[in-house]
């Protein structure tokens, strides 16, 4: 049974949401403002988080930013309708998905569902696979048994999707991935996303990259085409 945390400063959501959430066989556990959800959801972490970005006392994007220093939960976004900076920026702060308001709770429950595969997938890998699947390329190392990346040795905490994408590219350099090949291989539950999720998941992965190495310049874009990974 996954563990779903709520956090949303409208009750009549989150008990909307929880009830449908236990009725497909989630245990749910809800927060109505991101200062009281940020102790609980380190000390005792779920499987995945929805947050609403605009709350009191500590909205949505500042509670992601403070549980990324030391978590890599999962996380889906809910959103103003029309508020683009809102998506972009959640995406640029490891954000796994969002949901624009007002939304269909079979939606939510579609995009919870897509985003717990992707991560129990890779988790999977561990039952099936008896040496595990280690990619090296140059400078870069990935382990798909362990969910582990290292940059020239030093270790490099991803999230599932970011994870996902950099394997996607790296496991084949030199090769040309279109936004849609990456979507369909990051988002592959039949589930619409807009393709700029993937232009914020790789400016996610090169700050991350640069943060280790200022020089490095793995990820190449190619406007209008897609992008690459090339050796270093």
């Amino acid at each position: 049974m996954a563990k779903i945390a709520l956090v949303d400063d409208d009750r009549n959501i989150l008990m909307s949401v929880s009830i449908a959430l236990k009725a497909e066989g989630f245990e749910v556990t809800t927060y109505n403002d991101g200062a009281s959800a940020l102790f609980a959801l380190v000390d005792s972490p779920p499987d995945l988080a929805v947050f609403d970005i605009k709350m009191p006392r500590m909205d949505g994007l500042e509670l992601l930013r403070r549980l990324r220093q030391k978590s890599d939960l999962p996380v889906i976004f809910l959103t103003s309708k029309d508020d683009e900076v809102d998506e972009v920026s959640g995406f640029s702060l490891g954000a796994d998905d969002y949901i624009r308001k007002p939304f269909s709770q079979r939606l939510l429950l579609e995009r919870i569902k897509a985003v717990l595969r992707r991560y129990n997938a890779l988790d999977s890998q561990e039952d099936e696979q008896e040496n595990g699947d280690v990619i090296t390329t140059g400078s870069l190392e990935m382990d798909q048994q362990r969910y582990a990346v290292s940059w020239k040795g030093n270790p490099l905490t991803l999230t599932v999707t970011e994870f996902i994408i950099l394997h996607a590219l790296a496991s084949r350099p030199g090769v040309v991935k279109s936004r849609n090949q990456l979507l369909d291989v990051a988002y592959n539950d039949q589930v619409y996303v807009d393709d700029r999720t993937i232009d914020s998941h790789i400016k996610r992965l090169r700050k991350k990259f640069k943060k280790l190495d200022p020089d490095y310049a793995c990820i190449e874009t190619l406007y209008g085409v897609g992008y690459r990974y090339n050796e270093a």
